[in-house]
């Protein structure tokens, strides 16, 4: 079906990018792209800001529904969307409990791995612990459990900001700072070697779907805020250079990672492959970029399902769970 035949009885779209997170300008290239795809396929879309005047636009616009393309803590942390429940305001995505769980890559990591899902060796410390304890205490500890190399990173940010590889003992203090900068709490893992890829989750209204896995393949050999929004940085191969039963493999497992967070409407599931053909959950996001440079619009245009009609879907059925609920 086309988009314009799936929303018919679906008021205005308000598509939220922006926000006051170190991801500002992402979310506002990802607002753009989605507003202009739900614009093709005749919908009514209303861009807006998160600012003092949300809570009165959303009045002023009975029935719609709000798409959020918010990244980073304002947008993933299940906050704002507890704000929509609220207002009873229907919103395409997961709900807050479950944003919250998600965004948090220790805690999501501990649920994952209860799940039966391969992931990192992982410690999280406080910013606390680390100074009152000190970096040097800490530092031989962390590298007798985990071992270099090692990725430190925040537990709750995202586009890769403050994460780091870490070779050696002297590294580590630096990378926690880094880490430390974008949160109370970072995590450390295991830096596991491998083909890196993303894998997508999506529910038009039938139940969620993966799609293609995109191999990720930056140019400086690390996929960082740069190579992830600077055009040309980073190849993107979709499908994944996988075998079928890996393929399948990446496919499963997003899946479960959607299922047991409990997700709604779409996520992304960042993995590693490793050698032997395991793949290894990284992190999954609720709010997954949509900027020309990322990853799911280019899984959406290889399985074929045409950008504005797959967010037109998921919108209709952002609507209609809302009205079930009422």
């Amino acid at each position: 079906m086309k988009g314009r035949e799936q929303v018919t009885d679906v008021g205005t779209v308000v598509v939220l990018s922006g926000g006051l997170s170190h991801e500002r300008e992402v979310s506002l290239r990802s607002g753009r792209q989605v507003a202009e795809a739900l614009r093709d396929v005749g919908l009514d879309v209303v861009e807006s800001d998160v600012d003092s005047g949300l809570v009165d636009r959303l009045a002023e616009l009975p029935g719609a529904v709000v798409f959020p393309l918010l990244h980073g803590e304002t947008g993933e942390d299940g906050a704002l969307r507890e704000v929509f429940r609220l207002l009873d305001v229907p919103f395409v995505g997961s709900e807050g409990a479950a944003c919250r769980v998600a965004f948090d890559k220790s805690i999501a990591t501990t649920v994952i791995t209860e799940a039966g899902i391969t992931t990192p060796e992982q410690v999280a410390l406080p910013h606390e612990i680390f100074r009152e304890l000190g970096a040097q205490s800490l530092v031989a500890a962390l590298g007798k459990r985990i071992g270099f190399p090692m990725m430190v990173k925040p537990s709750r940010s995202g586009s890769a900001l403050g994460c780091t590889k870490v070779e050696t003992a002297e590294e580590l203090p630096a990378a926690m700072v880094a880490a430390f900068a974008y949160g109370s709490v970072a995590v450390v893992e295991k830096f596991i070697a491998g083909t890196e890829v993303t894998v997508a989750v999506i529910d038009r209204g039938d139940g969620p779907e993966a799609l293609p896995a995109v191999e990720i393949r930056p140019d400086s050999g690390v996929y960082d805020y740069a190579a992830r929004y600077t055009a040309g940085a980073t190849r993107f191969l979709c499908p994944a250079d996988l075998t079928d039963q890996t393929s399948r493999r990446c496919a499963e497992i997003a899946l479960a990672v959607h299922e047991q967070l409990g997700l709604a409407d779409l996520s992304r599931t960042d993995l590693i492959v490793r050698p032997d053909g395991e793949p290894v959950f990284l992190e999954v996001n609720v709010a997954p970029g949509m900027t020309e440079t990322s990853a799911v619009p280019l899984a959406v245009e290889a399985a074929g399902w045409g950008f504005g009609a797959t967010w037109a879907a998921v919108v209709r059925n952002a609507a209609m769970r809302h009205r079930g609920r009422g």
